[in-house]
This record gives structure tokens, sequence and C-alpha cells, in this order.
């Protein structure tokens, strides 16, 4: 850690004099890991999740970051003292959850509290942080009011944003509840916290814009040029450094890239996967895609993939592209008898909700007995927590599908995706991936 990380972790930089005295109480006994003094502030709904003004500073990142090397005194302090001071962070993480602290808050720092955690190697701490972000994304999927973590990927994973602003993070503040009650509390100071004053902290923006929705992309101008594909808002729809992830999905969905397979890719993009598909020669090839625009590139000069490629097929209508959105089109194959042998996802502008849609509605009638299906695993990919997040999330809804699921972690060279603008990025506004690492999904029919 550097000497400015370690400044800037530093209780007086995170808690400053100028932190109105109700929320500094509230974070200085998180700090200090003083559980029994603090259980008591936090009966009052929303205390859990107050805010340092300036800072954006959670009773959660409070706890978590007073763990920081640079903040444990001495650097002779025994391990047996540090394993203690762990567990004592651990009990006050613990209860700020059960009180209802919310997982994805960001401070000014654009670090959630789990972040905190990756970045100075708190694994149990982060382990926390996680299965309390699963549950809290379980319980909003249970509700029927999903909302999906943030994530600036183009792909099925795309979210708003979080902290104050988040709409998860404020409808989990709703469920929590929210007031300007007054708690009183024995051996304490009676302190009265109003809700709205203690989430006045505004996130720093995003660089990377607003999400993009499936409406109003279908509706926008893309251009293809440079091994990229964006829309009219420079949003990357499909990049060319995704090939290599193309490729591993092709190897795990078509083992031994076997010949003569029923195929069906739902998001043609710029084709990467479909040509790996093609080139395994099957037996029957069926393209789903939505955009116009993309239409017209399947059908214009020098495609791969246009009229005379339908024909080619091994059968009449074995080899084919179908236009629309494959909510219109996959029941219509369903109840045509259509089945697969591979079936790969990755649609651009549609969030969690479509995927998981597809995977419980559709996936098990399409896919052969001892088929596999495949999806761009984007979800949550601009932040590593919303990452295992999704991960443990997706895998409990496949499950509950029928599906059985097994991952494959794939480097990803960072060279040229580390610097927003820069780059793989020059001329793209979303940042979509910023980890080093792929989870690659395959699934398999239970039984």
């Amino acid at each position: 850690m550097t000497a400015a990380e370690s400044n800037s972790d530093s209780v007086e930089s995170r808690i400053p004099a100028s932190c109105p005295t109700s929320i500094a109480q509230i974070l200085n006994l998180a700090w200090r890991h003083q559980l029994p003094e603090l259980k008591p502030l936090l009966s009052a709904p929303g205390r859990a999740s107050v805010q340092e003004p300036t800072t954006g500073e959670t009773p959660l990142h409070a706890a978590i970051r007073a763990c920081a090397p640079a903040n444990r005194g001495s650097e002779k302090e025994a391990e047996v003292e540090v394993e203690v001071a762990d567990r004592a962070a651990a009990d006050v993480v613990r209860e700020l959850f059960l009180s209802g602290a919310i997982w994805n808050d960001v401070d000014s720092n654009d670090e959630t509290p789990g972040c905190v955690a990756a970045r100075l190697g708190l694994k149990d701490l982060y382990t926390l942080c996680v299965e309390a972000g699963v549950r809290a994304e379980l319980l909003f999927g249970l509700l029927d009011g999903y909302e999906e973590l943030e994530s600036d990927d183009g792909e099925e994973g795309e979210a708003g944003e979080e902290g104050a602003n988040d709409e998860g993070a404020q409808e989990e503040a709703e469920v929590n509840g929210g007031a300007d009650d007054a708690v009183e509390t024995e051996g304490i100071d009676e302190v009265e916290v109003v809700i709205d004053s203690d989430r006045a902290f505004v996130p720093p923006k995003r660089l990377n814009g607003p999400d993009v929705n499936s409406k109003d992309y279908l509706r926008s101008d893309l251009t293809y040029s440079d091994g990229k594909l964006v829309d009219s808002e420079k949003n990357g729809v499909m990049m060319a450094w995704e090939t290599s992830i193309m490729r591993s999905s092709v190897e795990s969905l078509l083992p031994g890239l076997a010949v003569g397979r029923r195929i069906l890719n739902i998001g043609f993009g710029m084709g990467i996967i479909d040509a790996m598909f093609a080139e395994t020669h099957p037996s029957k090839h069926h393209i789903i895609e939505a955009h116009p625009a993309v239409l017209e590139h399947v059908n214009g000069p020098g495609s791969k993939f246009g009229k005379d490629w339908e024909a080619s097929g091994p059968g009449e209508g074995a080899y084919r592209v179908h236009g629309g959105r494959w909510q219109d089109i996959v029941p219509k194959l369903l109840e045509s008898g259509e089945t697969y042998d591979a079936i790969y996802f990755d649609t651009f502008g549609e969030d969690y909700s479509q995927l998981r849609m597809f995977f419980t509605e559709y996936v098990p009638g399409l896919l052969e007995e001892e088929g596999r299906f495949g999806f761009f695993n984007g979800l949550g990919a601009d932040r590593k927590i919303c990452y295992d997040v999704y991960t443990q999330v997706v895998e409990m809804h496949l499950s509950d599908a029928g599906l059985d699921v097994e991952w494959q972690e794939l480097d990803v060279d960072m060279k040229d995706l580390e610097t927003e603008g820069e780059g793989e990025w020059q001329g793209v506004k979303r940042r979509y991936w910023t980890l080093d690492k792929y989870r690659l999904p395959t699934c398999t029919l239970m039984g």
C-alpha cells in the first residue's frame, strides 16, 4: 500500500471534523468495532446506512477500512491480536447487515465496502459483503422488483448507479424503513438521526454515461469499424477483444469442436461466435438478431451469413437468420419442436431479468438432453464484487431452472483494456469490462 493510499484510509480523512455529530458517533463506533455501544444506535431504520456527507463513508466502510494495515497501530502487533480485531470487525459487519446496511453504497472513491475489503486483502470481510449482496439481489428477485447491480457491461448485465442514488439502494432502504425517529439508549448520548440528511452524500459520477435499454438500442444507428461495433452514443455493442472468450465458449459448448451439431445463437453482433460455429459445419445453425442495422450488415456485400449462406444448409431452413426480438421468435421455435445441441446467448441493452427468463422458460425445452447452454458473462463486470455476487445469483437461478453450471476461469489480457477512452476503449463511451478474469459458464440439464 502506498503512502497516499494509507492516508486516504485514515480515520481523519474518512470521518473529518466537519462530520455531523450524529453521523460521526455511529461511524467512529463502527471504526473502533465497539459493537456493544454501536448496536443500540442501530435500532432505528436507516442508521446502519448513514453516510459522511463529504466522503460517503458508511458504517460498513468504516468497520472494514479500520482493518487496513496502516490503521492497526503498531507494526509489531501480535498475530493473535490481529485475529481478534478481524473477528470484532466481522461481528460489526454482520450486525450492520442485520440492521439494514446497504451492501453496494459507494463512497467518494467510488468504492463499495466490498471494494475496500478486496483492495485491502480482507478476504473474510469481503465474503460477508458478497453474501449480503447475494441475499439482497435474491430478495429483490422474489419481490418481482429485481434491481440489477452496477454494471456498464453492454451485455445482459446492465445496471444502474450504486450508492445513495442507486434505485436498488433506495429500495433496500425502503424495505428496511426510513424515519426521523429518535432512539433512547442507556449508557450513550441520546442522538436524533434524520435519515434524509444522513443520506445527503452524492456519489461520484461515472464516466461511462447512462444505461442502455433495449428499446433505445434497437432504434439507434450502429457503426462497424476498427474491430468494434458501437451505437450512435458510442456504446460498445461488441468488440474484437472478446474473440478469445468466444473461442473458449465454442470449445466448451462443442467439446472437441464436434461437427454436425444443431446450434442456436441469440445476438449476432459482429458475427464472431457465429463464424466459429460455422467452422464446425453444423447440421443446423439458427441465428436470432433484432437490430435492423445488424440485419442489413448480415445481408450486405462481404457477409458470410446472407442469403447464400442460408441456401447452403444441408436442408431447407437448416441455416437461417431470424430477424426480430428473441422474445417473439423463441416461443415459435419452441412450438415448432426445434431443439439444439448448443445454445449461446449474447444480447445488448437487456438486463439480467431477460437472461433469466430465457434460461428459465425456454432453454429446458430447446436444449437436447446432452446439450449445452452458455452466455456472455458480463454480469456486473465493471466491479469485482458485483461480478462475484452475480456469479452466485445466476448459479442459484440456473439451479431453480433445472440447469447445472460449471465455471471456467479465463485470463483476460488487460493491457489495452485498463484505461477509459484508451486502447480498445478509444472512441467507446462505455468501458463495460474492467476485470482480469472471466468466468465462462457451461450449463447442462440436471439429471
